[in-house]
């Protein structure tokens, strides 16, 4: 198995466990520890911090029973490396072997009693995160957000990840480090999650770029009259604002708020020309469609068909 933190990422060696214990509280996540009251146990923790990741290499020495409160805003994933792990939750339990990988939802509690031999790798890894890669690759989830349907893998089952995890950890633990290239391995690692776990998200292929620009239009056509904001119209899409402003460059050269004042434009324009269109004044057809200061409405409309709105108002005859 790749070594996950090498020595370099030691913060202890050979101590108490409960000083181990506050400081994962401390810098990584609330839990409890519970340990015999016999014996002196000798605890080691590697640790690293990695965009929004923590990494961490645990041992306590001794057997040792970790449990916790929902962790709420964080997947706590572990893999195994050495010793057994009883894992207890909804009902069920698991025991785990070297080479196996755990992964508990935010909203699940944790339970998990190790054996005096057991050595751990841990990666944490904020909600925001996966919910995030949804967003960017328009993948569908429930309002209450990304969870897993399985939590127990071998790692052999799960192709090139345990791969991915040694490259982390050795970025982790480079002389020189660079955010941009952190935040790289954050985004695959999350993606990875995502297509190689079972999961609540919905990775159906996406319809082209250009249907899914005629699908915004058509909301925007049928909603010209309100103040359209833009991310409501990236949650309608399902997208985020930046996939949003670069499908607008694509298919319209322009920026979405841009595009709805012409669309805005071209349907008054229409309005005040069409002579069965019952239309008072141009100032309650502008007012109409948002146009609160009717300088700059007028302004704009010159700039784009070449006239003032009361010039085309009077054509119609």
């Amino acid at each position: 198995m790749q070594i996950l933190l090498s020595e370099r990422s030691r913060v202890f060696e050979r101590a108490d466990p409960h000083a181990v214990s506050g400081y994962v509280n401390q810098h990584v996540g609330n839990h409890c520890l519970r340990m015999p009251s016999h014996g002196h146990p000798e605890a080691s923790l590697n640790h690293r911090k990695f965009a929004s990741l923590d990494l961490c290499r645990i041992s306590y020495g001794g057997a040792v029973r970790v449990t916790s409160p929902a962790l709420e805003s964080i997947f706590h994933l572990q893999v195994l490396l050495n010793g057994h792990c009883l894992w207890r939750g909804a009902g069920q339990e698991h025991y785990l072997e070297p080479g196996e990988l755990l992964l508990i939802n935010p909203d699940d509690e944790v339970d998990l009693t190790y054996s005096a031999d057991c050595e751990k790798f841990i990666l944490k890894i904020p909600t925001a995160v996966l919910e995030g890669i949804c967003a960017e690759q328009r993948w569908l989830h429930p309002r209450q957000g990304v969870r897993f349907t399985e939590n127990r893998y071998r790692l052999g089952e799960l192709e090139g990840f345990v791969n991915l995890l040694g490259m982390v950890c050795m970025e982790a633990e480079a002389s020189e480090r660079l955010p941009r290239v952190e935040e790289h391995y954050q985004q695959i690692v999350a993606s990875k999650l995502l297509t190689l776990l079972s999961t609540n998200v919905s990775r159906e292929c996406l319809a082209s770029p250009l249907a899914a620009f005629e699908r915004i239009d058509d909301y925007i056509e049928r909603n010209l009259k309100l103040d359209i904001d833009i991310e409501e119209l990236a949650r309608q899409s399902k997208m985020s604002l930046r996939s949003l402003y670069a499908l607008f460059e694509r298919h319209a050269q322009s920026t979405p708020r841009q595009y709805i004042r012409q669309r805005k434009l071209e349907r008054i324009r229409a309005s005040l020309a069409d002579p069965t269109c019952n239309v008072r004044n141009v100032t309650e057809l502008a007012l109409d469609y948002g146009f609160l200061h009717l300088g700059r409405f007028s302004e704009s409309y010159r700039q784009q068909f070449g006239e003032l709105p009361s010039e085309t108002f009077k054509r119609r005859g």
